[in-house]
């Protein structure tokens, strides 16, 4: 197998600690000037250059990459490691008696355990894997959802939420009569804590929230939320899309019930995606789909199935792709969470700083407690326009509701123009876009329009 060019010796990771310290920390490091330290020893130069779509064209420009939060770019490493896969491995997983089919099943419950130990699970086995964070969500709400939740019982989410995030709710409310409660953001785009606690009731069932925000950046506080929904006996589910790429996960430490994300979200391929279960809850629930791999003896009069988390997983599964996240997971592990964390956050600073300087552009979700996305809106122009601007100059952002649409119109708007910041991106792509603002500010003629 071939292996990225550069390596990192191992360090250890820092578990995730109050995250209020913990990016208070980091500010005041920037102010004392360690922040500026930080910048320049980490290895982002290096580190491009293990991506290689970061040397692509777009308009005869250098492509800058600002659409992380939509999805990650993807190393060498983990291209490599598709590629071996389909070279050396490919087989089906679990059943065949033949040296292929050990070599795939190993490397499939080989990436399983990576994903175990990324989250800071228990085992392997409250691992299931899926297509992505939204098939996550659907899978809880149709097998612990269905089973455990009834006509007149509560099921609370925010204002934050992706429609993922919201939709499977809706269904299930539709389906069983159960009621919806939402808990409203302040005006930085933080939830309330107390209009929550308010919600709470012997009546709420379950609670599903965000972990970060993908149309505005905010980090919620998952652990005060996790905290007072068990004090009510209720279960908690945690939408990390946004959030593994960038921070420090350990789910046993939170105590959340269960926990979804996307392996595109975090360098690995599209299409995969993982679910973290408590066992003692996974061992309740029933299966998600009916089929192969998922069964331990099937007759015309009864079916037995397997022990999770093969119990969900019907079907021959995303083999290459799991894989390819584990690879992916190897990767940021290699590199360290905390060095990512503390890097992204002082571009996330400096980006919003020079972003600032723009007469006309409102910065939209402004958090103290927040990363990587810094959605904003421009005087005199439509969302479109940026969009298509930025664009010509080779800078790739997001433009439109982002699938939140009830959080943009919790600030009165239909969209906005988002980038979105990774490991990869540097403070000179920054610029460039702070650049084309400005000059489109200014009406500079060089910047075309094409809508």
């Amino acid at each position: 197998m071939t292996t990225n060019k550069w390596t990192f010796h191992p360090v250890p990771l820092i578990k995730e600690r109050n995250l209020d310290y913990r990016i208070r920390e980091v500010k005041a490091n920037i102010i004392n000037g360690i922040g500026e330290d930080h910048i320049k020893s980490f290895p982002v130069h290096t580190i491009r250059k293990d991506f290689p779509i970061l040397s692509e064209k777009i308009k005869g420009k250098q492509l800058i990459w600002l659409d992380n939060a939509a999805t990650t770019q993807k190393p060498t490493y983990v291209i490599e490691r598709l590629k071996y896969y389909y070279l050396h491995e490919n087989s089906n997983v679990h059943r065949g008696a033949h040296t292929l089919a050990a070599r795939a099943t190993d490397a499939y419950e080989s990436a399983r355990e990576k994903v175990s130990n990324f989250l800071h699970a228990s085992s392997s086995r409250e691992i299931i894997f899926v297509r992505g964070a939204t098939e996550g969500i659907n899978l809880i709400a149709q097998t612990y959802g269905k089973q455990n939740i009834r006509k007149g019982e509560e099921i609370i989410i925010s204002q934050l939420e992706h429609h993922a995030n919201i939709v499977p709710w809706q269904m299930l409310c539709e389906e069983t009569g159960a009621i919806l409660r939402v808990i409203p953001v302040d005006s930085s785009g933080q939830i309330i804590l107390d209009e929550y606690n308010k919600l709470l009731n012997e009546k709420t069932k379950l609670v599903s929230i965000t972990h970060v925000s993908n149309a505005i950046g905010t980090i919620t506080p998952v652990r005060d939320i996790i905290r007072l929904a068990h004090c009510y006996g209720a279960k908690v589910l945690v939408d990390g899309a946004q959030a593994v790429s960038h921070l420090v996960v350990d789910v046993k430490e939170l105590d959340c019930d269960f926990y979804v994300f996307s392996g595109h979200k975090v360098y690995g391929p599209t299409g995969i995606g993982a679910v973290y279960v408590k066992s003692e809850i996974m061992q309740q629930m029933p299966p998600y789909q009916g089929g192969g791999n998922m069964i331990k003896d099937v007759t015309f009069e009864k079916t037995i199935y397997k022990e999770p988390p093969e119990r969900f997983e019907a079907g021959t599964g995303n083999i290459g792709d799991a894989i390819g996240l584990g690879a992916a997971l190897d990767y940021v592990m290699s590199i360290g969470q905390e060095k990512i964390f503390l890097y992204e956050h002082n571009l996330l600073e400096y980006a919003q700083e020079r972003m600032l300087s723009i007469p006309g552009l409102k910065l939209v979700g402004t958090a103290l407690e927040k990363t990587s996305i810094l959605s904003f809106t421009l005087k005199g122009y439509e969302d479109e326009e940026i969009g298509s601007a930025l664009n010509e100059e080779g800078i790739a952002v997001r433009t439109g509701h982002h699938c939140a649409q009830p959080i943009l119109r919790r600030f009165g708007l239909e969209s906005t123009i988002r980038p979105s910041i990774a490991f990869y991106n540097t403070r000179e792509e920054i610029d460039e876009m702070v650049r084309v603002l400005t000059q489109l500010q200014k009406g500079n003629s060089k910047i075309y329009l094409h809508i």
